[in-house]
């Protein structure tokens, strides 16, 4: 007798949709999935069209209940945003998958796919696939308000330096700049001797003032004024005022030091030009290439003054240039620099080439001077010095001349001059008409001082071609490595000119 084996294979038997009839794999619920979404809809109750609050000054989002945020268009943070729009709705279903479906920039429209799913009909489970539209609503930040406002301000500095320049001014600008400091900004308003900067709160201001510390030498004073006060709540409205001097010092200025902080300098001589101002005031002594920094607290605990004016400078012509080769050090000198070199030089005053009267002197110049070389200098021998350090000083010990720094022709100068340097956006108010001079006089200091000038981002002109590193008087000229490209965004990404976002 023949047994037949029985096949394994089962096939699973279907059924009839009982609304519409059609064979269909049993489940829970008995009806096919076309007629069960008939007549239950799983995404009921959760918003079809929602709207979003968006800044247009800060590009910021608005997230209840008080939050502003910042988010890129189609980001992971800028979908949770609009998720927790419907936090409530969504939490009766599964959510499975949320994602962007893509809008124009400009439409201020956001599309979010949503995939969920919902336990129905006797424990059948249905997944929908539907499309939430986000209408994006202009809406002013409270911070922007503020800053429209301007006159709301919780705390204000106001920085000040007491000099006829304004180097040290525009080397902050350009710190500031870099470092973006002035982001929190409510207003800046320049006048004649500073700076004042408005905040919206005193945290701002205080961070501030850290960053001037340690960009340059100064001091500051704190002070509030009480606005209003809730004795019920015990809560105060101050007024904040941050005052913050600057030393009184810039570049290429002529200073006189105290006998005690000479000493302390290394046995320095007395008197010392200033080559650079950045976080301390870096003196150089002409008659021994002795350098020495000069801190903020130091400089307020023995105090020195320029002895003279910017516009005291006098134009000399060199008749004879010698370098010194063996420069004698006295017991106790500090460091010597090594990117000057020793020179003692014959020179006579343009103005005076119908007579025969000439001026020797050291200078720290020697590596740059030649004979038949134009210098700017100041003529002390037949100055006016009213300062305290010089009236007590030997007569031998001061120089009738001090050398400042090479001239070169600055109209020249000005026309192959092929970078720029971005501004502050600030209120101008009591400008004098010699700023202009003085700012190309701290554009000349950025070519000729490296040290400078990596601190701060210069920008290629494009309007300008490019030449080569130096002219034919032998200027000094910042070289393109040393350049950034200074970018616009406005191009998308076909090429072609693109509206700004939601706007």
């Amino acid at each position: 007798m023949e047994y037949m084996a029985e096949s394994t294979d089962r096939s699973s038997g279907h059924i009839l949709c009982c609304e519409c009839g059609v064979p269909i794999s049993p489940n829970p619920a008995n009806i096919c999935v076309a007629c069960l979404r008939s007549k239950v809809d799983i995404s009921q109750g959760i918003p079809k069209q929602v709207s979003i609050s968006f800044c247009k000054q800060c590009q910021r989002y608005f997230q209840p209940p008080g939050t502003w945020i910042q988010c890129a268009l189609e980001s992971r943070e800028l979908l949770a945003l609009c998720l927790k729009k419907i936090k409530a709705p969504l939490s009766k279903v599964r959510l499975v998958d949320a994602g962007f479906v893509w809008t124009e920039p400009h439409s201020k429209r956001l599309k979010v796919k949503l995939t969920i799913q919902k336990e129905v009909m006797n424990g059948a489970i249905l997944q929908q696939v539907f499309v939430v539209d986000y209408v994006v609503q202009s809406q002013m930040c409270g911070d922007c308000h503020r800053v429209e406002a301007k006159d709301f301000w919780k705390a204000v500095i106001q920085v000040r330096q007491k000099t006829l320049h304004k180097k040290t001014f525009y080397y902050l600008e350009q710190l500031i700049l870099k470092y973006g400091m002035h982001q929190n900004t409510l207003r800046i308003k320049e006048i004649h001797d500073g700076l004042d900067f408005y905040y919206s709160s005193k945290q701002h201001a205080q961070k501030m003032v850290e960053f001037l510390q340690c960009t340059v030498p100064c001091r500051y004073k704190a002070s509030q004024r009480l606005i209003s006060q809730d004795i019920h709540s015990n809560t105060y409205n101050y007024k904040s005022t941050f005052s913050v001097e600057i030393v009184p010092i810039c570049k290429d200025n002529v200073v006189c030091l105290s006998p005690k902080l000479a000493q302390s300098l290394g046995n320095m001589n007395q008197i010392c030009v200033c080559i650079r101002v950045t976080s301390a005031i870096h003196l150089i002594d002409p008659n021994t290439l002795q350098v020495a920094d000069i801190d903020g607290s130091t400089f307020w605990s023995h105090p020195f003054n320029s002895l003279c004016h910017p516009k005291q400078l006098e134009e000399f012509i060199v008749m004879e240039c010698s370098i010194v080769q063996d420069i004698k050090r006295a017991a106790g000198a500090g460091m010597i620099s090594k990117k000057h070199t020793l020179g003692e030089v014959w020179v006579q005053k343009t103005s005076e080439m119908n007579t025969d009267k000439q001026y020797f002197c050291r200078t720290h110049l020697g590596h740059l001077l030649n004979p038949g070389d134009l210098v700017l200098g100041f003529d002390l021998a037949n100055c006016n010095l009213n300062d305290e350090h010089v009236n007590k000083m030997n007569s031998d010990r001061v120089p009738d001349v001090v050398l400042i720094k090479k001239s070169y022709d600055r109209t020249k100068r000005q026309r192959r001059r092929n970078w720029k340097l971005k501004e502050l956006a600030r209120e101008r108010e009591n400008m004098d008409t010699d700023d202009e001079r003085q700012y190309q006089d701290f554009l000349e200091d950025l070519e000729e001082d490296e040290a400078i000038r990596k601190n701060v981002n210069i920008y290629r002109d494009s309007a300008i071609p490019v030449e080569s590193d130096t002219d034919d008087e032998g200027a000094p000229r910042i070289s393109l490595a040393e350049m950034l490209e200074d970018l616009h965004i406005s191009q998308d990404a076909t090429g072609e000119e693109g509206a700004s976002m939601l706007t």
